[in-house]
């Protein structure tokens, strides 16, 4: 495999993790940037000092502003862009020979949804739209535990690599298991789409308690818990009613693995956010969801679980489920109530 082409689309902290464990296996590896200072800090200082510093690049890594260049000629593309730019980035590609004849393997590793002409859709499913039919059923999608400053730094982390044909799983699964992370495939594209969206919506609440619990007399370690474990049944209510295949995906590392680390680290950015919710009222910048994710950018992070809530609610209201700790998100991002109340209103 030593001779196979990589193609990473996205600079960002974890497009940058998988190029460097790319780089380790000394693989020919092309890395989009969308910014002329990002690839010139890759290139030149062998580091991507805004989305992970103190990182070394090897030097196999390549870096350009270039987007059909980093997809040409490739064996294995990956695809990195946040959910919101994820249509737009895919039709730059679509042109591309080895992407129009299906000769590029591809998984992706955005989480969220995507909205689409009858709701919102999955990640894969948004890409099986526009990719040639070549790709139906046959895409990658990557995720588990794991932050990109952690992967960076040699830290041992697990992750899942899942797709409807085993191959193209097992495929990817060896392609990106290193010294120090590992890879476990498998089939449940639903549930592990599913685990890697909404646990950025849980995870907004889980930094809203532990601000709270700074200051509350009522809130502590018990309540985080208590969140934590009812947050994880409505991830997996909402799950089972889009398809998902295996139960055991919930209580796998696709599952309570990825949600514990995105409500505890200090890397979580959804966290953060909600942190930020109760100490920088940040929320109140704007005038309701749809006005934070028009103007998202502003915050000066991306907290992919704002935008998850908005769609989430969606099909949670679609499947007639109750979802509270999803839907008290939604409504402090949209304004309706205070986030001190949310509380009181999860425990009625």
């Amino acid at each position: 495999m030593s001779d196979k082409k990589i193609g990473i689309i996205g600079a960002g902290a974890f497009g940058t993790a998988i190029a460097t464990i790319m780089g380790q296996k000394d693989l020919d590896t092309t890395i989009w940037s969308f910014t002329e200072a990002g690839a010139r800090d890759i290139n030149e200082k062998r580091e991507n000092c805004e989305f992970l510093p103190g990182v070394n690049i090897p030097p196999s890594v390549r870096a350009t502003t270039d987007i059909v260049e980093a997809a040409t000629g490739v064996d294995y593309l990956f695809l990195a862009t946040p959910s919101l730019f994820l249509v737009d980035t895919i039709k730059k590609i679509l042109a591309v020979p080895n992407i129009l004849e299906g000769e590029t393997m591809i998984a992706t590793i955005t989480k969220g949804f995507v909205p689409g002409k009858n709701g919102p859709q999955f990640i894969l499913e948004t890409l099986e739209n526009y990719l040639p039919g070549f790709y139906k059923g046959n895409l990658v999608y990557i995720s588990g535990p794991s932050h990109a400053e952690e992967i960076g730094a040699g830290k041992i982390t697990g992750l899942i690599s899942a797709s409807t044909n085993p191959r193209n799983s097992i495929i990817f699964r060896k392609l990106m298991s290193s010294t120090n992370t590992r890879l476990f495939s498998s089939l449940d594209v639903v549930g592990v789409q599913t685990c890697a969206a909404v646990k950025n919506v849980i995870a907004i609440a889980f930094g809203i308690l532990d601000a709270l619990k700074e200051t509350s007399a009522i809130v502590g370690d018990n309540t985080e818990s208590f969140l934590f474990a009812a947050g994880l049944n409505e991830i997996q209510l909402l799950g089972k009613s889009l398809g998902s295949t295996h139960p055991e995906t919930f209580t796998s590392i696709a599952g309570v693995g990825d949600l514990d680390v995105t409500c505890r680290s200090i890397y979580g950015r959804n966290r953060r956010f909600g942190r930020d919710i109760i100490l920088k009222r940040i929320h109140e910048k704007y005038n309701g969801i749809d006005d934070l994710i028009d103007h998202i950018g502003s915050i000066g992070y991306l907290p992919e679980g704002a935008i998850a809530a908005r769609y989430a609610v969606l099909l949670g209201e679609k499947y007639n489920l109750k979802l509270p700790i999803i839907q008290l998100v939604y409504a402090i991002l949209n304004r309706e109530i205070k986030p001190e109340h949310a509380i009181d209103l999860f425990l009625n």
